[in-house]
């Protein structure tokens, strides 16, 4: 087996001894290392009104972390589309891509990433424009491409042409992809030629029939002749297996309170997660998580990560490091996270 390239997803996780700066520090510290480490990307998503969440705003978190890095490409993992006018995203990305060319990334998600009341206020405190962007979805996608266009368009208004151009002299443009945690996105992305990324680190089922559907259907674009995607997976890697369950516990409980409508905290440290009960009944949901995770000491995480790749054709994995930290940890730094893309790239 070879070794795929590996990038990073980040969440910008706000533990329970961080303020948001802290965070944010913490984060510019994950891309540095992953950048020296040699990884091919790095991407950052976007979720709003979480306790544990810092990654509310993508664009300006992807300015902070290219101007932090050196070659690593920085994305959105991704940008929810129907929070937005599309105009807003082409301009964002078309300016980030002027900054800093050949390095950006624009993931497109359909999906809020939010709750309804966090929803309801996006779009302008009305429910209908937020069901009617998801219903747009595929003319949204199409807008921001032609927009991000150095010819961008010319419209008719008022009875005289006009262009319309997300920035005046665009010398290259971002790489479009597709997320998606069902099919929609895989059947959209093959009929427009993108590239398309499953979300496998939260959805855990139903990849290889996206991935496949994708690959089966793919419609040649002039940009991408091949279908193009890759795997994104949850890590936690240390010393030993022992110590890189423990660093995943507190992730383990977030998404345990996230999936049964259980309050949602700041993510615990290790040893408070430690003294967290688990009830019973969500203990096969425990086991289901890590099994698909990769949480493993260094060889055996590697292997599992080359598995994973052969399991699904692709030549790429994204690991979100979910590693958490121990107390006395200084505040603006993370350093199992970093630990786990070291251990893996080394």
């Amino acid at each position: 087996m070879t070794f795929p390239a590996l990038s990073v997803l980040d969440l910008v996780p706000v533990r329970s001894d961080q303020g948001t700066g802290d965070a944010l520090a913490a984060s510019r510290s994950l891309a540095r290392t992953a950048d020296a480490a040699g990884y091919t990307r790095y991407w950052v998503a976007e979720h709003h009104n979480m306790p544990a969440v810092a990654a509310t705003n993508p664009p300006v978190l992807i300015a902070m972390l290219a101007a932090a890095t050196e070659r690593i490409r920085v994305g959105s993992g991704g940008v929810m589309l129907p929070n937005h006018e599309p105009l807003v995203v082409a301009e964002q990305f078309a300016l980030l891509e002027a900054a800093y060319p050949g390095r950006i990334d624009l993931g497109i998600g359909r999906a809020p990433g939010t709750d309804p009341l966090t929803r309801y206020v996006l779009r302008g405190g009305s429910s209908a424009a937020a069901d009617e962007a998801v219903t747009r979805f595929p003319e949204y996608v199409d807008d921001i491409i032609t927009l991000m266009h150095p010819d961008g368009v010319e419209m008719s208004v008022g009875g005289r042409r006009q262009p319309l151009r997300a920035t005046p002299r665009a010398a290259s443009v971002p790489t479009v992809w597709l997320l998606g945690s069902s099919d929609y996105s895989a059947r959209l992305a093959a009929s427009r030629g993108l590239p398309y990324v499953f979300a496998h680190h939260f959805a855990g089922q139903g990849t290889a029939e996206a991935i496949e559907l994708y690959r089966s259907s793919y419609q040649p674009s002039e940009q991408h002749p091949e279908p193009r995607t890759f795997l994104t997976v949850n890590a936690a890697v240390a010393e030993t297996a022992e110590e890189a369950r423990r660093l995943a516990l507190p992730q383990v409980l977030q998404m345990v309170a996230l999936r049964t409508g259980a309050p949602l905290t700041a993510q615990r440290l290790v040893e408070e997660a430690e003294t967290t009960p688990v009830p019973e009944a969500h203990q096969g949901m425990v086991e289901a998580m890590l099994t698909r995770w990769v949480v493993d000491e260094p060889v055996a995480a590697r292997r599992r990560v080359e598995e994973l790749a052969t399991e699904f054709g692709v030549d790429e994995v994204m690991v979100h490091p979910v590693t958490s930290a121990f107390a006395g940890t200084a505040a603006s730094a993370s350093p199992a996270r970093e630990e786990t893309l070291r251990l893996l790239a080394a």
